[in-house]
């Protein structure tokens, strides 16, 4: 695909997100006139008190962390894609996710929090656990195989997802009056996100989204196998490590402040392969911005299919999202 008609896919997807933006901060309980919505956005005074509220004060900041995260989220999964050069992987294959979504848990079990910071105790402790996850893999590979290949990597994080996940049910099996927050924590809801939530989400994107944009030619590389990438001078174990670390800090944080939320991560990059290519240079901003578009889409159907009652954000995700990714394996297929 040239240049051209990519600069026309990327600037239809920009305007779709923002579109998409206007209509979620637009619907829910209260529907607010998409005037009003546009006058509150650009800054302008709005007659209506409670529209101003509603709209700045909960619907705003909430679809923010909604964007992020699916922009987060899907970018990781197509770079883990093309690291592994697996098309079944995403942000959670390392065990990042699980080990993070553990972290969080056993905040929550405990009922820690850390005065003295501006954040839940959840989010230290999901970032703290994803840290370790990825620190105790790498050294689980390395043990298991000096060359640190693809396989005994994404066996060992296989592994370690089952046991936090085991773990996790351990956990909520005791959970006692906790039990409430600890299960619709783990199903994935943004509910009651705040802009200090959102400004968190956006400089993980920003800074460690930035170096994954920037290796997407040693990720093309990859698709060629190791050996290959490192016969066209590729530093494959730096620039794994570099990827694994960035994706593992990005989910952290997505999963600290989100809960567990599936398969955006594994068919958002599928279907805009069907629009950019294979080329992560295209791809990689393409799903970002896909990623986005589809949360805030899942989110709007959970906050209003069976209003006044919300859904978790993450049950909705997986409904859709194992449909829509059925549907494109079988287009690949044929």
């Amino acid at each position: 695909m040239k240049s051209k008609p990519f600069a026309i896919v990327l600037f239809v997807l920009i305007c779709t997100a923002a579109a998409t933006l206007c209509l979620c901060v637009s619907l829910g309980s209260v529907a607010i006139p998409l005037g009003d919505t546009l006058r509150l956005l650009t800054g302008q005074p709005c007659a209506n008190v409670a529209y101003a509220s509603i709209l700045l004060s909960v619907r705003l900041p909430r679809v923010l962390c909604v964007a992020l995260t699916g922009a987060s989220l899907s970018l990781c999964g197509a770079a883990m894609q093309g690291l592994l050069r697996n098309p079944l992987a995403d942000g959670s294959t390392l065990g990042v996710s699980s080990g993070a979504s553990l972290g969080a848990v056993v905040a929550l079990w405990l009922g820690l929090s850390f005065p003295a910071l501006p954040f839940a105790g959840t989010m230290v402790m999901a970032m703290a656990f994803a840290f370790g996850t990825l620190a105790l893999l790498l050294l689980l590979s390395y043990a298991a195989d000096r060359r640190m290949g693809t396989t005994t990597i994404l066996l060992m994080g296989v592994i370690f997802s089952m046991f936090a996940t085991s773990l996790i049910s351990l956990l909520t099996a005791f959970s006692g009056d906790k039990l409430r927050s600890i299960t619709f924590w783990t199903m994935g809801s943004l509910s009651g996100a705040g802009y200090e939530d959102a400004a968190v989400l956006l400089g993980a994107l920003l800074l460690f989204g930035t170096v994954l944009m920037r290796r997407s030619t040693e990720l093309d590389a990859f698709a060629l196998g190791e050996e290959e990438a490192r016969h066209v001078g590729v530093s494959v174990r730096r620039v794994r490590l570099m990827v694994m670390v960035c994706v593992s800090a990005i989910i952290g944080v997505c999963v600290s402040i989100g809960g567990a939320i599936g398969f955006v991560g594994l068919v958002v990059p599928h279907g805009v392969r069907l629009l950019t290519g294979p080329s992560h240079r295209r791809l990689l901003p393409a799903s970002l911005l896909s990623g986005a578009i589809f949360l805030m889409l899942a989110d709007l159907l959970s906050r209003t299919v069976v209003s006044p009652v919300e859904l978790p954000v993450g049950v909705v995700t997986s409904l859709v999202g194992s449909v829509v990714f059925v549907t494109l394996f079988f287009r690949r297929r044929k």
